[in-house]
Protein backbone atom coordinates (compact mmCIF):
# COMPACT_ATOMS: atom_id res chain seq x y z
CA UNK A 1 0.00 0.00 0.00
CA UNK A 2 1.25 3.54 -0.75
CA UNK A 3 2.46 5.47 2.30
CA UNK A 4 1.24 8.95 3.27
CA UNK A 5 4.02 11.48 2.73
CA UNK A 6 4.81 14.85 4.26
CA UNK A 7 7.58 17.43 4.03
CA UNK A 8 8.79 19.84 6.69
CA UNK A 9 7.91 23.48 6.10
CA UNK A 10 11.47 24.40 7.05
CA UNK A 11 12.81 22.26 4.18
CA UNK A 12 10.64 24.15 1.68
CA UNK A 13 11.84 27.46 3.16
CA UNK A 14 15.45 26.40 2.62
CA UNK A 15 14.84 25.02 -0.88
CA UNK A 16 13.13 28.19 -2.15
CA UNK A 17 15.23 30.55 0.01
CA UNK A 18 12.11 32.12 1.50
CA UNK A 19 12.29 35.04 3.88
CA UNK A 20 10.84 34.31 7.32
CA UNK A 21 8.91 37.31 8.63
CA UNK A 22 7.27 35.49 11.56
CA UNK A 23 8.04 32.03 12.91
CA UNK A 24 4.93 30.21 14.04
CA UNK A 25 4.69 28.28 17.28
CA UNK A 26 5.28 25.00 15.42
CA UNK A 27 7.67 26.35 12.76
CA UNK A 28 10.44 23.83 13.52
CA UNK A 29 8.10 20.82 13.40
CA UNK A 30 5.40 21.98 10.98
CA UNK A 31 4.79 19.53 8.10
CA UNK A 32 3.03 20.12 4.80
CA UNK A 33 0.76 17.28 3.69
CA UNK A 34 -1.03 18.86 0.70
CA UNK A 35 0.64 19.62 -2.63
CA UNK A 36 -1.96 22.17 -3.70
CA UNK A 37 -1.56 25.88 -2.89
CA UNK A 38 -4.48 28.13 -1.93
CA UNK A 39 -4.92 31.78 -2.80
CA UNK A 40 -7.25 33.06 -0.07
CA UNK A 41 -9.31 35.48 -2.13
CA UNK A 42 -12.74 34.40 -0.87
CA UNK A 43 -11.37 33.88 2.63
CA UNK A 44 -10.39 37.54 2.82
CA UNK A 45 -14.06 38.50 2.45
CA UNK A 46 -15.09 36.04 5.17
CA UNK A 47 -16.10 32.95 3.18
CA UNK A 48 -14.55 29.89 4.86
CA UNK A 49 -16.84 27.11 3.70
CA UNK A 50 -14.73 24.20 2.39
CA UNK A 51 -11.56 25.99 3.52
CA UNK A 52 -8.62 23.55 3.65
CA UNK A 53 -6.46 24.14 6.72
CA UNK A 54 -3.63 21.93 5.40
CA UNK A 55 -2.70 24.08 2.39
CA UNK A 56 -0.09 26.83 2.22
CA UNK A 57 -1.79 30.20 1.68
CA UNK A 58 -0.29 32.33 -1.11
CA UNK A 59 -0.95 36.05 -1.47
CA UNK A 60 0.09 38.18 -4.44
CA UNK A 61 -0.38 41.76 -5.58
CA UNK A 62 -4.14 41.38 -6.05
CA UNK A 63 -4.83 40.27 -2.48
CA UNK A 64 -2.32 42.78 -1.11
CA UNK A 65 -3.99 45.66 -3.00
CA UNK A 66 -7.42 44.65 -1.75
CA UNK A 67 -6.22 44.52 1.86
CA UNK A 68 -4.51 47.89 1.48
CA UNK A 69 -7.90 49.45 0.76
CA UNK A 70 -9.25 48.27 4.15
CA UNK A 71 -9.15 50.14 7.40
CA UNK A 72 -6.74 48.94 10.10
CA UNK A 73 -9.43 47.27 12.25
CA UNK A 74 -11.00 45.46 9.29
CA UNK A 75 -7.58 44.31 8.15
CA UNK A 76 -6.72 43.01 11.62
CA UNK A 77 -10.01 41.10 11.81
CA UNK A 78 -9.40 39.66 8.34
CA UNK A 79 -6.01 38.25 9.35
CA UNK A 80 -7.27 37.03 12.72
CA UNK A 81 -10.00 35.09 10.92
CA UNK A 82 -7.45 33.61 8.51
CA UNK A 83 -4.94 32.67 11.21
CA UNK A 84 -7.63 31.17 13.43
CA UNK A 85 -7.30 28.22 11.05
CA UNK A 86 -4.15 26.08 11.52
CA UNK A 87 -2.61 26.85 8.12
CA UNK A 88 1.04 25.78 7.62
CA UNK A 89 2.06 29.28 6.51
CA UNK A 90 1.07 32.47 4.73
CA UNK A 91 3.42 33.12 1.80
CA UNK A 92 3.76 36.59 0.23
CA UNK A 93 5.00 36.76 -3.37
CA UNK A 94 6.57 39.56 -5.47
CA UNK A 95 8.74 40.83 -2.61
CA UNK A 96 5.70 42.07 -0.67
CA UNK A 97 5.99 42.72 3.06
CA UNK A 98 3.28 41.80 5.57
CA UNK A 99 1.01 44.47 6.98
CA UNK A 100 1.58 45.28 10.68
CA UNK A 101 -1.89 43.85 11.35
CA UNK A 102 -0.85 40.63 9.61
CA UNK A 103 2.23 40.31 11.82
CA UNK A 104 0.16 41.05 14.93
CA UNK A 105 -2.48 38.42 14.09
CA UNK A 106 0.19 35.84 13.19
CA UNK A 107 1.95 36.29 16.53
CA UNK A 108 -1.34 36.11 18.42
CA UNK A 109 -2.29 32.83 16.69
CA UNK A 110 1.20 31.35 16.40
CA UNK A 111 1.25 31.23 12.58
CA UNK A 112 4.16 31.53 10.14
CA UNK A 113 4.57 34.31 7.56
CA UNK A 114 7.00 33.83 4.68
CA UNK A 115 8.08 35.93 1.70
CA UNK A 116 9.52 35.46 -1.79
CA UNK A 117 10.70 37.80 -4.53
CA UNK A 118 9.24 35.56 -7.27
CA UNK A 119 6.13 36.51 -9.18
CA UNK A 120 2.95 34.93 -7.87
CA UNK A 121 2.23 32.61 -10.79
CA UNK A 122 5.82 31.40 -11.08
CA UNK A 123 6.10 30.82 -7.33
CA UNK A 124 2.82 28.89 -7.25
CA UNK A 125 3.88 26.67 -10.15
CA UNK A 126 7.37 25.96 -8.78
CA UNK A 127 6.10 25.30 -5.27
CA UNK A 128 3.35 22.96 -6.50
CA UNK A 129 5.84 20.99 -8.62
CA UNK A 130 8.20 20.60 -5.68
CA UNK A 131 5.44 19.57 -3.26
CA UNK A 132 4.03 17.05 -5.74
CA UNK A 133 7.42 15.36 -5.82
CA UNK A 134 7.80 15.33 -2.03
CA UNK A 135 4.22 14.20 -1.37
CA UNK A 136 3.78 11.78 -4.27
CA UNK A 137 2.14 8.43 -3.36
CA UNK A 138 4.89 5.81 -3.12
CA UNK A 139 5.66 2.25 -2.20
CA UNK A 140 8.63 -0.14 -2.38
CA UNK A 141 8.83 -3.16 -4.69
CA UNK A 142 11.36 -5.97 -4.86
CA UNK A 143 13.21 -5.63 -8.14
CA UNK A 144 15.93 -3.87 -10.10
CA UNK A 145 15.65 -0.56 -11.95
CA UNK A 146 18.02 0.22 -14.82
CA UNK A 147 18.19 2.86 -17.53
CA UNK A 148 18.69 1.33 -20.98
CA UNK A 149 18.94 3.70 -23.96
CA UNK A 150 17.04 6.30 -21.94
CA UNK A 151 14.23 3.90 -21.01
CA UNK A 152 13.59 3.06 -17.37
CA UNK A 153 13.26 -0.72 -17.17
CA UNK A 154 11.93 -2.27 -13.95
CA UNK A 155 13.12 -5.89 -13.71
CA UNK A 156 10.97 -8.10 -11.53
CA UNK A 157 11.00 -11.80 -10.72
CA UNK A 158 11.56 -14.28 -7.95
CA UNK A 159 14.71 -14.11 -5.85
CA UNK A 160 17.70 -15.77 -7.55
CA UNK A 161 16.33 -15.47 -11.10
CA UNK A 162 19.31 -13.30 -12.12
CA UNK A 163 18.05 -9.69 -11.96
CA UNK A 164 21.21 -8.30 -10.35
CA UNK A 165 23.51 -10.16 -12.75
CA UNK A 166 21.58 -8.76 -15.71
CA UNK A 167 21.87 -5.27 -14.21
CA UNK A 168 25.66 -5.56 -13.89
CA UNK A 169 25.94 -6.85 -17.47
CA UNK A 170 23.88 -3.89 -18.67
CA UNK A 171 26.13 -1.50 -16.73
CA UNK A 172 29.17 -3.07 -18.43
CA UNK A 173 27.47 -2.39 -21.78
CA UNK A 174 27.19 1.33 -20.98
CA UNK A 175 23.78 1.56 -19.32
CA UNK A 176 23.02 2.80 -15.80
CA UNK A 177 21.86 1.32 -12.51
CA UNK A 178 19.26 3.11 -10.41
CA UNK A 179 18.29 0.54 -7.78
CA UNK A 180 18.93 -3.09 -6.89
CA UNK A 181 16.82 -5.35 -4.66
CA UNK A 182 14.48 -2.62 -3.39
CA UNK A 183 12.98 0.04 -5.67
CA UNK A 184 11.08 3.00 -4.22
CA UNK A 185 8.35 4.01 -6.67
CA UNK A 186 6.41 7.27 -6.56
CA UNK A 187 3.70 8.67 -8.83
CA UNK A 188 4.36 12.32 -9.61
CA UNK A 189 1.58 12.61 -12.19
CA UNK A 190 -1.20 10.38 -13.58
CA UNK A 191 1.17 9.13 -16.30
CA UNK A 192 4.63 9.34 -14.69
CA UNK A 193 6.10 6.84 -12.21
CA UNK A 194 9.55 7.60 -10.85
CA UNK A 195 11.89 5.10 -9.22
CA UNK A 196 14.92 5.39 -6.99
CA UNK A 197 16.89 3.37 -4.46
CA UNK A 198 16.57 3.65 -0.66
CA UNK A 199 19.42 5.81 0.59
CA UNK A 200 21.21 2.98 2.40
CA UNK A 201 21.12 0.71 -0.68
CA UNK A 202 22.00 3.31 -3.31
CA UNK A 203 24.69 2.21 -5.81
CA UNK A 204 25.04 -1.26 -4.24
CA UNK A 205 24.35 -4.60 -5.95
CA UNK A 206 24.23 -8.02 -4.27
CA UNK A 207 25.67 -10.83 -6.40
CA UNK A 208 25.49 -14.40 -5.13
CA UNK A 209 28.96 -15.91 -4.77
CA UNK A 210 30.65 -12.50 -4.68
CA UNK A 211 28.65 -10.49 -2.18
CA UNK A 212 27.81 -6.79 -2.19
CA UNK A 213 29.61 -4.57 -4.70
CA UNK A 214 29.59 -0.79 -5.12
CA UNK A 215 28.74 -0.10 -8.77
CA UNK A 216 29.69 3.56 -8.53
CA UNK A 217 33.19 2.71 -7.29
CA UNK A 218 33.76 -0.17 -9.72
CA UNK A 219 32.37 1.39 -12.91
CA UNK A 220 32.38 5.13 -12.18
CA UNK A 221 29.75 7.84 -11.75
CA UNK A 222 28.47 7.40 -15.31
CA UNK A 223 27.25 3.90 -14.41
CA UNK A 224 24.69 5.04 -11.83
CA UNK A 225 21.75 7.40 -11.61
CA UNK A 226 19.77 8.55 -8.57
CA UNK A 227 16.29 8.60 -10.11
CA UNK A 228 14.60 7.45 -13.31
CA UNK A 229 11.13 7.41 -14.82
CA UNK A 230 9.80 3.86 -15.20
CA UNK A 231 8.84 3.23 -18.83
CA UNK A 232 8.39 -0.56 -18.88
CA UNK A 233 8.11 -3.54 -16.52
CA UNK A 234 9.96 -6.75 -17.43
CA UNK A 235 9.11 -9.94 -15.54
CA UNK A 236 11.81 -12.61 -15.55
CA UNK A 237 10.56 -16.15 -14.95
CA UNK A 238 12.08 -19.65 -15.29
CA UNK A 239 11.60 -21.26 -18.70
CA UNK A 240 8.94 -23.99 -18.60
CA UNK A 241 8.96 -26.67 -21.26
CA UNK A 242 5.67 -26.85 -23.13
CA UNK A 243 4.55 -23.31 -22.30
CA UNK A 244 3.58 -21.24 -25.35
CA UNK A 245 5.44 -17.95 -25.12
CA UNK A 246 4.56 -14.92 -27.26
CA UNK A 247 6.66 -15.00 -30.43
CA UNK A 248 5.20 -12.12 -32.43
CA UNK A 249 4.45 -9.48 -29.80
CA UNK A 250 1.05 -8.54 -31.21
CA UNK A 251 -0.64 -8.61 -27.82
CA UNK A 252 0.33 -5.57 -25.75
CA UNK A 253 0.32 -6.28 -22.01
CA UNK A 254 0.15 -3.59 -19.34
CA UNK A 255 0.59 -3.33 -15.59
CA UNK A 256 -0.98 -0.83 -13.20
CA UNK A 257 1.32 0.62 -10.53
CA UNK A 258 -0.08 3.36 -8.30
CA UNK A 259 -2.56 4.19 -11.04
CA UNK A 260 0.10 4.53 -13.75
CA UNK A 261 -0.35 2.04 -16.61
CA UNK A 262 2.97 0.70 -17.92
CA UNK A 263 3.85 -1.68 -20.79
CA UNK A 264 4.76 -5.11 -19.44
CA UNK A 265 6.78 -8.02 -20.84
CA UNK A 266 7.45 -11.54 -19.56
CA UNK A 267 10.83 -12.98 -20.55
CA UNK A 268 11.53 -16.68 -19.89
CA UNK A 269 14.99 -17.36 -18.49
CA UNK A 270 17.02 -20.44 -19.42
CA UNK A 271 20.67 -21.34 -19.83
CA UNK A 272 22.32 -19.79 -22.85
CA UNK A 273 20.00 -16.81 -23.28
CA UNK A 274 21.73 -13.42 -23.28
CA UNK A 275 19.26 -11.49 -21.12
CA UNK A 276 21.19 -8.22 -21.34
CA UNK A 277 20.86 -8.17 -25.13
CA UNK A 278 17.19 -9.15 -24.93
CA UNK A 279 16.45 -6.29 -22.53
CA UNK A 280 18.36 -3.83 -24.74
CA UNK A 281 16.18 -4.87 -27.69
CA UNK A 282 13.05 -4.64 -25.52
CA UNK A 283 13.99 -1.08 -24.49
CA UNK A 284 14.61 0.02 -28.08
CA UNK A 285 11.40 -1.66 -29.25
CA UNK A 286 9.45 0.12 -26.51
CA UNK A 287 10.84 3.46 -27.71
CA UNK A 288 9.78 2.63 -31.28
CA UNK A 289 6.24 1.83 -30.11
CA UNK A 290 6.00 5.15 -28.27
CA UNK A 291 7.09 6.87 -31.48
CA UNK A 292 4.36 5.09 -33.44
CA UNK A 293 6.22 2.16 -34.99
CA UNK A 294 5.22 -1.41 -34.09
CA UNK A 295 7.41 -4.03 -35.78
CA UNK A 296 5.03 -6.91 -34.97
CA UNK A 297 2.09 -5.14 -36.61
CA UNK A 298 4.20 -4.12 -39.62
CA UNK A 299 5.35 -7.72 -40.05
CA UNK A 300 1.79 -9.07 -39.71
CA UNK A 301 0.47 -6.53 -42.23
CA UNK A 302 3.22 -7.50 -44.68
CA UNK A 303 2.40 -11.22 -44.31
CA UNK A 304 -1.33 -10.56 -44.78
CA UNK A 305 -0.66 -8.43 -47.85
CA UNK A 306 1.55 -11.19 -49.30
CA UNK A 307 -1.14 -13.87 -48.85
CA UNK A 308 -3.85 -11.55 -50.18
CA UNK A 309 -1.78 -10.97 -53.31
CA UNK A 310 -1.20 -14.74 -53.74
CA UNK A 311 -4.91 -15.46 -53.34
CA UNK A 312 -5.81 -12.75 -55.84
CA UNK A 313 -3.30 -14.16 -58.34
CA UNK A 314 -4.69 -17.69 -57.87
CA UNK A 315 -8.24 -16.50 -58.49
CA UNK A 316 -7.21 -14.72 -61.71
CA UNK A 317 -5.48 -17.88 -62.92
Amino acid sequence: MPTIQSVKLKKIVEEFQLEVFVEGADYEKCKIVKATINRPGLSLVGFYDFFDNDRVQLMGKMEHTYLKMMGREDRLKCFRDLFSHPVPALLLARGLHPFPECVQAARECGRTILGSSKETGELMSDLTTSLRSYLAPRFTRHGVLVEVYGEGILLMGESGIGKSEVAVELVKRGHRLIADDAVELKRISPTVLMGNAPKLLRYYVEMRGIGVVDVRQLFGMSAVKDEQQVDMVVHLEPWEQGVLYDRLGLDDNYEDMLGVVLPSLTIPVKQGRNLAVIIEVAAMNNRHKKMGYNAAKEFTNAINAHFDAQMAAAEEA
